[in-house]
């Protein structure tokens, strides 16, 4: 899986986390291993502008996630030429630090759990619907919750 991540935000943030947890997701997820992601971390200026013109939004925003026009070409089965390019993924290390505050864990908790969240928005996972919403948030917590598992039992293996 090649995923890129460019960090213009100024804040030091768990990159090798947040790429670990995006291709985690994606291996999960049963996504081509060719497949290509970028993520972007960014400023809340940036992040607002980015909101407001792609979402029609007001004011920054957490994640924002742009898939290809079809991401189809990146299951595993694809016959389809090339490398698919799934997309980009952007983050916002000032938002997700406000909310992991409300919600009483770890900035760097927050960002991978906003990395599933724009993994599964790149694949065509929704949330606007109540279904929808069960579904993906359903998704997003079983694929943290073993991606943590793996994460830790890595950890421990090296100490």
């Amino acid at each position: 899986m090649g995923i890129e991540i460019v960090n213009e935000s100024g804040h030091e943030v768990d990159e090798g986390g947040v790429v670990d947890a995006a291709r985690f997701a994606l291996g999960e997820m049963g996504v081509n291993p060719l497949a290509e992601l970028s993520i972007l971390v960014v400023d809340l200026d940036h992040m607002t502008e980015l909101n407001r013109r792609w979402m029609g939004g007001t004011g920054p925003t957490d994640v924002l996630s742009f898939p290809m026009d079809d991401a189809m070409p990146a299951r595993p089965d694809s016959i389809e030429p090339g490398t698919p390019v799934l997309g980009d993924i952007v983050l916002s290390p000032d938002v997700a630090a406000d909310q992991a505050k409300e919600a009483g864990h770890s900035a760097a908790d927050e960002l991978h759990m906003l990395t599933v969240h724009g993994v599964l928005h790149i694949l065509g996972y929704d949330h606007a619907e109540p279904e929808q919403a069960k579904e993906m948030f359903g998704l997003q917590n079983r694929l943290l919750d073993a991606w943590r598992v793996k994460r830790r039992a890595a950890q421990s293996a090296e100490s």
